[in-house]
């Protein structure tokens, strides 16, 4: 043993003349061999099947930022011994010393590349490629950590989350890979029985005949389209989205006409067909719950891509605080019929005094959709007055009117009748009459401060929820403060400056009050 040890001794030679930077060098290299090594079996725990191996991955990723540390770390001897100075002058370079990596040449792609697409791609400095790497595995590191909870309502809210953080093409790729398998969500449930659950009926259900219908198979279809398509990035999301929503206004034509052929034969066949009915009339308040959340998103998504102008802003928010209040109905009509088939099986004679306050009480999640809606009213009615007595925020364009950009904007919500009965003509209606001292008197934004302090206590146990209502009540208490304000000025005071601005929201605009 002591001669082999000897004889490896006697044949390993350092490779730098100056045997002292031989440790440095070694452990720079070694650092980056296991960051590769690590990252590489993140990918591959995070492919495996059913969600498997995100346990293990998250391991991986814990190294891999360890290993970030230790390249970090490294560049101070690396540029030392290639300068012989520590400090950084170079922003653009692509390797940790500076000087440029052997072999390869960072500038061939731009040189060579045609000027048509595709066109040449600007490789990232080493600075940038490491933040890159961080962001990457932190995002990665979400995804891992989720629960694969089967419920839709929990990964709907879930993925808007993670998409607020805008991960990049390779976390939101492997997003999309964990949530949809072999058509199966996660390749775990079975799309119908995760639709099922959503729609708060019983998985007994799963037995009956009636979910073998095309137009059930047509649904789990459209859901498993909808989670792909919200794993894209915010503007083919958008766009997608907008096109579905003809997808789903179909179904629930399909289910409804089901729902009322079953409807008729129930009453006076047999109770499987009652049976039948029941099954339908469930799905079919979630399918209009789901177009209406889908409709919610689209609007969203608009205010993150910069497609409104502020002389649009009056519009959308009347659009969007129309489509909230459709939104919060259709939930609260969810679990109002969930709650009244379980008293139906409970059999319950007499409802006592406690029942009849815990019915009479407003769920948070319908009181978080109030909250929502006070502001969009708030914002849409505000714009509109100070537009009607200020001849403010309006910005005549030669080369289209106000109806046309109205129909720009919602023509994919309108030709899918998102909400019924909605058109230019009922915004004109609902804000041509508004005016300053009717919005102090009605004021919307108290009433939205008022509902995000008393539900915040009901969101302890969700972080997310709870950080949105303190921004909310924050939105709520500066445009409260700012229309006083304006009210208090006068609308004709020339002096009075009024700018909407995203400071603390992504889509409820604070309102900004300045004299000139």
């Amino acid at each position: 043993m002591n001669c082999k040890l000897q004889l490896v001794q006697f044949n390993i030679e350092p490779l730098q003349t100056n045997f002292d930077l031989e440790e440095g060098y070694c452990k720079a290299l070694l650092c980056r061999l296991r960051f590769r090594k690590h990252f590489c079996h993140v990918l591959t725990c995070m492919r495996r099947p059913q969600g498997r191996g995100l346990e293990l991955a998250r391991k991986h990723i814990a190294s891999c930022i360890s290993e970030l540390g230790s390249i970090l770390n490294s560049a101070e001897f690396l540029m030392f011994n290639a300068y012989g100075t520590c400090e950084d002058g170079t922003e653009d370079r692509t390797t940790a010393s500076g000087r440029q990596a052997i072999g390869f040449d960072a500038n061939l792609n731009s040189r060579i590349s045609a000027p048509t697409p595709p066109r040449s791609i600007k490789i990232l400095s080493w600075k940038k490629a490491i933040k890159y790497f961080e962001n990457l595995l932190h995002h990665l590191d979400i995804i891992c950590s989720y629960p694969l909870d089967p419920s839709l309502d929990a990964l709907l809210h879930f993925v808007a989350q993670f998409q607020k953080a805008q991960p990049d093409l390779v976390a939101r790729v492997h997003l999309q890979l964990l949530l949809v398998q072999d058509g199966k969500l996660y390749g775990r449930y079975p799309i119908l029985a995760v639709i099922i659950r959503a729609a708060r009926l019983t998985e007994v259900i799963m037995r009956h005949d009636i979910l073998k219908n095309e137009y059930f198979v047509q649904l789990g279809q459209i859901v498993i389209n909808m989670l792909k398509i919200l794993c894209t990035n915010a503007a083919w999301q958008r766009r997608k989205l907008g096109k579905i929503l003809q997808d789903w206004r179909a179904i629930y034509s399909q289910l409804e006409l089901a729902f009322r052929k079953e409807s008729g034969e129930g009453s006076s066949i047999s109770n499987g067909e009652n049976a039948s009915a029941g099954i339908l009339k469930h799905i079919l308040i979630w399918v209009e719950e789901q177009t209406y959340w889908i409709a919610h998103r689209f609007l969203v998504l608009g205010f993150e891509l910069e497609l409104y102008s502020p002389s649009e802003y009056c519009m959308v928010y009347w659009y969007l605080s129309v489509v909230l209040i459709r939104l919060a109905e259709k939930k609260h009509l969810k679990m109002t019929v969930s709650d009244g088939s379980a008293k139906q099986k409970g059999k319950k004679r007499k409802d006592s005094p406690k029942d009849l306050a815990r019915e009479a009480r407003i769920p948070p999640a319908i009181s978080f959709l109030q909250c929502q809606i006070c502001l969009a009213e708030g914002l849409a009615l505000l714009l509109a007055a100070l537009r009607n007595e200020l001849i403010v925020l309006q910005s005549p364009s030669p080369f289209n009117s106000e109806h046309e950009r109205f129909l720009q904007h919602f023509e994919l919500l309108q030709k899918a009748c998102i909400p019924d009965l909605i058109s230019y003509p009922s915004f004109k209606e609902s804000t041509s009459c508004a005016r300053i001292s009717s919005v102090v008197m009605y004021n919307y934004f108290k009433d939205a401060q008022k509902i995000a302090k008393e539900v915040k206590s009901s969101f302890l146990n969700d972080p997310d929820r709870s950080a949105e209502l303190r921004i909310l009540e924050q939105v709520a208490e500066h445009n409260s403060v700012a229309l006083n304000v304006i009210s208090r000025a006068g609308a004709l005071d020339p002096s009075l400056k009024v700018s909407f601005e995203f400071i603390h929201h992504p889509y409820f605009a604070t309102v900004v009050v300045k004299r000139s």
